[in-house]
């Protein structure tokens, strides 16, 4: 799934390209992409065509559309393989293409979404902490590039849990937009083990490395994200670049940046994770009772 620096690199060619603009039609070409919209089809066709699109929007890894008088928003779930396109209507459809809205600008944004997890959908703006969000991304927390994110009080909430470390950072009730790939680069940058408790973690660590989730995102941003196959694009449908340039995750068996030592896999949450054995040593086992 996009993390928060691939989702932002959309949103900013979003808003580049279709802010402004006012929805001419809309044609829906798999009902899997309006699930989330519980009023159906016809509902969501007929409230979107002639809206103008006021702003391209973000918290974390959730990305929506604020339609004019921004009281509604269009919530994009990009799920494992969603792609907002923004294209000449003359080019050819793509094979996965699941929503189609033609604009007045001339262009058409188009939803491409090859194995349907993602999808659109309408939900009312509400206000929390002073910002307006979709009601249905209402609980989710901050992202660590949001100008508001406020690191102390973040720190404060991660020292409070007794979980492992890794997932207070994929906690997105606690962070938001930090998954899988930029969970294991901060952790690398700051030197400690994904499965470290987080009240054995003082406030300076946790701090560090929050601040080096805050680094690698950033640096993720300017170029373009990370991709690992063709499923993730920007609205131009180009590729972003920094898997090139990632220190641990999949980098099993390959030597550390900073140590040499060779990287390696462990099983983590249904998913891997990867770490410096050196670098990042392992919390030792509470002795069986």
């Amino acid at each position: 799934m996009p993390e928060l620096p691939e989702v932002e690199v959309v949103r900013r060619g979003l808003e580049r390209h279709i802010v402004g603009a006012s929805i001419d039609s809309v044609d829906i070409l798999h009902p899997r992409a309006i699930r989330r919209h519980l009023p159906g089809a016809a509902d969501l066709t007929g409230q979107l065509t002639g809206e103008r699109i006021a702003s391209a929007d973000r918290r974390g890894k959730y990305l929506w559309l604020v339609l004019e008088p921004s009281t509604v928003a269009l919530v994009v779930h990009l799920g494992m393989s969603g792609q907002m396109l923004v294209q000449p209507p003359e080019l050819p459809t793509e094979k996965h293409l699941r929503i189609r809205a033609r604009l007045d600008s001339g262009l058409d944004l188009r939803f491409v979404d090859q194995r349907t997890f993602g999808g659109w959908a309408l939900a009312p703006l509400v206000e929390v902490d002073g910002s307006l969000v979709p009601d249905s991304v209402a609980h989710i927390a901050r992202d660590p590039l949001d100008p508001r994110f406020d690191l102390a009080a973040t720190v404060k909430v991660v020292r409070g849990k007794h979980t492992e470390i890794k997932r207070a950072l994929l906690d997105q009730t606690v962070v938001s937009g930090i998954g899988n790939i930029y969970a294991d680069e901060a952790l690398w940058r700051a030197q400690i083990h994904g499965n470290r408790l987080t009240d054995r973690l003082s406030g300076p660590k946790i701090r560090e490395l929050l601040t080096a989730a805050q680094d690698v995102m950033r640096e993720a941003l300017t170029q373009g994200g990370t991709s690992f196959d063709a499923l993730y694009v920007n609205v131009n449908g180009e590729s972003g670049y920094f898997d090139r340039s990632l220190s641990a995750y999949g980098q099993e068996d390959r030597p550390c940046p900073r140590c040499g030592t060779a990287i390696r896999r462990e099983k983590f949450m249904n998913r891997s994770s990867f770490s410096c054995p050196k670098c990042q040593p392992a919390p030792r086992r509470s002795p069986a009772k």
